[in-house]
């Protein structure tokens, strides 16, 4: 009986010993790598949960080696006993055949600090290439391949406002001969359509004089002069009309297509309304021959 209780404590304090120590172990997740690939290397430490230990962070030196992240994990503690785990994903670019890591944990303590490393672990260099050849071989490849060239904001820059100075410079020069043109352009297309619709109007009206059709005739009439003389000729009388353009025929021919209107009469209109037509082609062809000396003045 006394050697039975005896076994059975020396059984806990072994369990008790091996709970105040702190066991440490480190390893590659693969045996060999490529030069500059990704690898995980796993630390892990067992220890009591009373004690207080930390990993290395990316201010530790890796030597040959480069950190490229440092996966944790939640801390475990089951019976008194604390499990931490890290991966720390590194890369190679060393050249030599075997790479050797041991990443410490340090144990905190009140005046100092404990250090605990676990066993080497081997990285070994894979080479993709066998035996590099003495002369090497190009493949022949005549494809053209393009180029993304970065754009030239500053080329881009000058070139628009090269433009741009010259449009201002075009446009000071040139300003009073370009708008002299399009309004050229624009009295000739109003003057054609005057034109057209004067000579089927007048017609009808020597076919069957009527108040509607001269009423229509003295409009169209009054509507261009107003137009292209820039006087306020539909709020004249005929006399009126007449007295501002110093032309008395012009009065005599309107007051003939006014006895249609006003007193119904049916006298021939054909030389009043001629002559119309040629006191408006007068004053268009005198609006043409003012802007083109306007364009050619320096």
């Amino acid at each position: 009986m006394a050697k039975i209780f005896l076994i059975s404590l020396l059984s806990v304090f072994s369990i008790a010993v091996n709970a105040q120590e702190v066991t440490v172990n480190g390893y590659f997740m693969q045996d060999s790598a490529k030069l500059g690939e990704r690898v995980g290397y796993v630390l892990k430490a067992t220890y009591p949960a009373a004690k207080q230990l930390i990993f290395p962070d990316s201010v530790y030196n890796f030597g040959e080696l480069t950190l490229l992240e440092k996966q944790t994990f939640t801390s475990k503690t089951t019976a008194g006993v604390t499990l931490d785990s890290a991966i720390y994903f590194l890369s190679n670019f060393s050249l030599e055949p075997s790479i050797f890591l041991s990443l410490p944990v340090y144990e905190l303590a009140r005046y100092d600090s404990v250090t605990y490393s676990p066993l080497e672990a081997e990285l070994k260099l894979k080479l993709t290439l066998d035996i590099i050849p003495e002369q090497l071989v190009f493949q022949e490849n005549n494809i053209y391949q393009a180029l993304n060239k970065p754009t030239n904001w500053i080329v881009i820059s000058i070139l628009i406002g090269g433009i741009l100075v010259l449009l201002s410079t075009l446009y000071f020069l040139f300003n009073k001969k370009i708008v002299g043109f399009f309004t050229q352009l624009s009295e000739k297309r109003r003057w054609k359509k005057f034109e057209k619709k004067w000579k089927f109007q007048t017609a009808e009206l020597t076919k069957k004089p009527s108040t509607e059709l001269a009423d229509e005739v003295i409009g169209l009439w009054k509507g261009y002069l107003e137009s292209i003389t820039k006087l306020p000729i539909k709020e004249w009388t005929s006399s009126e009309i007449g007295e501002q353009l110093a032309d008395i025929k012009i009065f005599t021919s309107l007051r003939t297509i006014d006895m249609i209107i006003y007193a119904g009469e049916s006298s021939k209109t054909e030389e009043a309304t001629a002559y119309l037509f040629e006191a408006a082609k007068e004053k268009f062809e005198n609006q043409l021959s003012k802007t083109y000396h306007d364009r050619t003045a320096v």
